[in-house]
């Protein structure tokens, strides 16, 4: 882990209550894809969000913040960010931390499932995985309520297109009559379309009581407890 200051670019709105921001640490850092990192508001108080770049972009860092009124650990963090960025302050930050990062020593093929926000824990590994020529078969699966939140849809299917082996499967909730992709809760939608998940390597990443949901579902489907990681997985049972 590093603890370092960083400079606030950018904060910038993805959809109504998603945001995009930019960090520049003071110097470059060491992350693995599917690491996160914690904005520091305090000597007890440290804030955790997944890292949506790649490693090799290790001078700048980007994260999704999913923040609304109801959500008060997220919105006093992008206020934070905001206050920082308006002052020209710099913000304290810690690189580095998870036990869920891509795994690489292994020949299975992936499975990346994410949940709104926890989409930028996958799209890390995503883009690395193409960045390093992966042979591996990977199939990313973003579930979300509403059409709307798939931010990143237009991005995410140049990078299925990008490689024959990757394949990208957004997955809606709630659709509209217009939606013609995969509909309902996404770890139903894998579990549709692969008889077993016995062969896989899981990535997943959403809100904790949907992480627990789906590690039992997915264990009565196939998948190898050892082969899931989810940060959540730390705490809960």
């Amino acid at each position: 882990m590093q603890t370092l200051n960083a400079e606030v670019i950018t904060i910038s709105p993805l959809t109504e209550f998603v945001h995009k921001v930019i960090l520049k640490p003071a110097q470059s850092v060491t992350f693995e894809a599917g690491q996160y990192l914690q904005v520091v508001l305090g000597e007890k108080d440290k804030r955790a969000f997944s890292i949506a770049s790649r490693p090799s972009q290790n001078t700048e860092l980007e994260l999704h913040i999913g923040a609304s009124a109801a959500d008060s650990y997220a919105m006093q963090t992008l206020e934070h960010l905001r206050s920082a960025h308006q002052n020209n302050d710099l913000v304290a930050i810690e690189v580095g931390l998870g036990i869920s990062q891509l795994r690489l020593q292994c020949e299975r093929p992936i499975i990346l499932l994410a949940g709104g926000t926890g989409f930028s824990y996958a799209k890390s590994m995503a883009d690395h995985l193409s960045e390093i020529g992966c042979e591996r078969p990977v199939l990313f699966y973003w579930g979300v309520r509403e059409e709307s939140a798939l931010y990143a849809h237009a991005e995410m299917q140049t990078w299925a297109n990008s490689r024959e082996n990757f394949k990208f499967i957004p997955v809606v909730e709630n659709p509209t009559d217009s939606w013609n992709g995969h509909t309902g809760y996404v770890h139903k939608a894998v579990m549709t379309d692969i008889s077993s998940l016995s062969p896989y390597d899981i990535y997943m990443a959403g809100r904790f009581d949907m992480i627990g949901i789906v590690r039992d579902d997915f264990i009565t489907h196939g998948a190898v407890r050892e082969n899931m990681y989810a940060d959540a997985f730390a705490f809960i049972k």
